[in-house]
């Protein structure tokens, strides 16, 4: 009688023997088949299934926990290229900067807008249909020898939205960090075209930027965060509102704060049950809805024929 095998082989490869078991199933494994374990090895299906067990880190507010601020470089780049593209093509700026309404007459100069204007003249801007500049002013900004910034503008903007969008990134994740700085970006462009002189461009990032603070604030409160150093960082937001009133677009300034501010309000109180991404995605959409309704009315007051 010939005594029983003493061999054994991987279950995954069963012409490699093995002697080393996995420490989760107890099968076999091979070399190619192990993986290093807390004690021991595993098998690559064991590792799987560990995997699937193992609970994702969430935001304050449901998000996946970003690991890089790659969104936030992702934005400041399209703003360097969108300046670099205004260097190569000044008209860039001209044609795709937030604007209200003005008449561009047949000798090529702008004048006021009217909705009774003569043949000849041509309406420019959002009350021509041009409805991406609501977004597009918001990538742009004033080339160097334009404005009482040049190109501190961009270089300001930029260094504020490094500082405090990363921060936002980590709070929020990347979906509804995006979605905020849109909206935030949509926002001050819909207050500019509501409350601002119509013939007025604007350019910047500083609306979205001003949405980002916000979302700081509001995510800081509602963290139970130091109550006076919160407070200070509002307070100076304010404050660089207030001062730089004479030389920007205070209006999407107001308009990115608060559109932030009401979008991260949703965020961070939504039910924190199943039904908490459903929550916070409608409140995406239903202030979309608002801001495209306000600018619908404008639109059509702009374009109403007076008597």
């Amino acid at each position: 009688m010939e005594p029983e095998s003493t061999v054994t082989t991987c279950y995954r490869h069963p012409k490699v023997e093995s002697y080393v078991r996995c420490t989760r199933c107890e099968r076999f494994i091979c070399p190619d088949c192990m993986r290093e374990a807390a004690v021991g090895h595993q098998c690559v299906e064991c590792v799987k299934e560990g995997a699937r067990s193992v609970r994702q880190a969430r935001t304050v507010v449901g998000g996946r926990v970003p690991a890089a601020p790659v969104l936030t470089c992702v934005l400041i780049g399209l703003n360097v290229l969108a300046y670099l593209g205004e260097l190569v093509r000044p008209g860039i700026v001209e044609r795709f900067s937030m604007l209200g309404a003005r008449l561009v007459g047949p000798d090529g100069g702008y004048y006021v807008y009217d909705s009774g204007f003569p043949g000849g003249y041509h309406a420019q801007g959002v009350v021509a249909g041009e409805w991406e500049r609501l977004l597009t002013g918001a990538f742009l900004h004033l080339p160097p020898t334009e404005g009482a910034f040049g190109i501190a503008h961009i270089v300001m903007n930029m260094f504020a939205l490094w500082q405090i969008g990363r921060v936002a990134e980590a709070l929020l994740g990347r979906v509804r960090y995006l979605a905020l700085y849109l909206l935030s970006a949509l926002g001050g462009s819909v207050l500019e075209l509501l409350i601002a002189d119509p013939a007025t461009e604007s350019v910047g990032a500083s609306g979205a930027v001003f949405g980002l603070g916000a979302a700081y604030y509001v995510l800081a409160r509602r963290m139970g965060g130091d109550p006076g150093q919160v407070n200070r960082f509002m307070g100076m937001l304010l404050l660089w509102m207030l001062v730089s009133a004479g030389l920007t677009s205070w209006q999407g300034h107001l308009g990115g704060l608060l559109t932030g501010g009401a979008l991260t309000l949703a965020y961070a109180y939504a039910p924190r049950n199943r039904y908490r991404a459903l929550v916070q995605a409608g409140a995406c959409v239903a202030l979309l809805a608002l801001l495209a309704l306000c600018a619908w009315g404008k639109f059509v007051e702009l374009t109403s024929v007076t008597a």
